[in-house]
């Protein structure tokens, strides 16, 4: 990897670290409705003139029932789900249970695709599987808190996040290959617009949000979903998806860093055990430790 497309893998990481803060920052006065339909609808604005630019308009309107599927999955429901775990857990911690999305892709690549995982995965799954537990274990309290959201339904809403995600990889693998990659980017945000949008304006807030909370949505629709699609689809391109697959790592040091910088959100030596095992197990389902030692040898 040049110089030039690791700073890139840093901004990306940066950016969907950034994304939890903004969650943050959002839900308590939009709600998780109404913030992840303006997150959608804000990332289509940007996202359309570059699909309409590089020509790609004719491959949304040829697969867009298939992309469609993908901004269900990819984006609207764990976009809902995020909001939700925001009203309850820290960002930090999301970031932390967000890293199991290639637990999930391998489980469901082996259930779907018939993807067998080698001992090496196995071990993997179970590593980061048994670091969720762990983690989960202390935020298992079922009594709602201020905003009617316990922290164990948080902590299930990060794993639905996370299996919606690692479904999503499965079928754009099996579906959607060859697939020009910003017919992808921007027809998910639109579909998952077309979705959210009228269940924010359904759920839109009675109190006026504030203007910080505002520019956080702003924040988390043009620069962590639209500039962050960009990236990311430009490292695939450049890369290769297991390199830029790597961001994986990254993101959790970052939405911890800004959680504690900006909303003072606290660091447990639990967390940060757990989220050591849970990303070695990824790191082992993904190839990356098994590849490091091959290329050392």
């Amino acid at each position: 990897m040049k110089p030039a497309h690791l700073a890139e893998l840093l901004l990306l990481a940066a950016l969907w670290g950034a994304s939890f803060l903004f969650i943050r920052m959002g839900a308590h006065e939009f709600g998780p409705l109404a913030l992840a339909g303006l997150r959608v609808a804000g990332a289509s604005l940007l996202l359309l003139p570059v699909l309409l630019s590089r020509g790609e308009w004719p491959a949304l309107r040829q697969h867009w029932r298939r992309i469609a599927l993908v901004g269900l999955t990819n984006s609207a429901i764990p976009f809902v789900c995020y909001g939700v775990a925001a009203l309850a857990i820290t960002g930090g911690l999301s970031s932390i249970f967000n890293a199991t999305t290639p637990l999930w892709g391998a489980l469901i690549g082996w259930w779907w695709l018939g993807d067998r995982p080698t001992k090496h995965k196995a071990l993997g799954l179970a590593l980061g599987f048994g670091g969720v537990l762990w983690l989960a274990g202390g935020h298992a309290s079922f009594k709602p808190g201020e905003h009617g959201v316990s922290p164990a339904l948080a902590v299930a809403a990060c794993l639905l996040a996370t299996l919606m995600y690692g479904f999503s990889a499965n079928f754009t693998k099996r579906h959607l290959q060859g697939i020009p990659s910003m017919a992808l980017a921007a027809g998910s945000q639109l579909s998952a617009a077309a979705v959210l949008v009228p269940l924010a304006l359904w759920a839109w807030p009675t109190t006026p949000p504030a203007a910080s909370s505002w520019l956080a949505v702003a924040a988390l629709a043009f620069a962590c979903t639209g500039v962050a699609y960009i990236l990311y689809f430009r490292l695939i391109a450049h890369v290769g998806a297991s390199q830029a697959m790597s961001v994986t790592f990254l993101i959790p040091a970052f939405a911890v860093l800004w959680g504690t910088l900006f909303l003072g959100e606290a660091i447990t030596p639990v967390m940060v055990a757990a989220c050591g095992v849970i990303l070695l197990g990824t790191a082992l389902v993904t190839g990356l430790v098994t590849g490091f030692v091959r290329g050392s040898r």
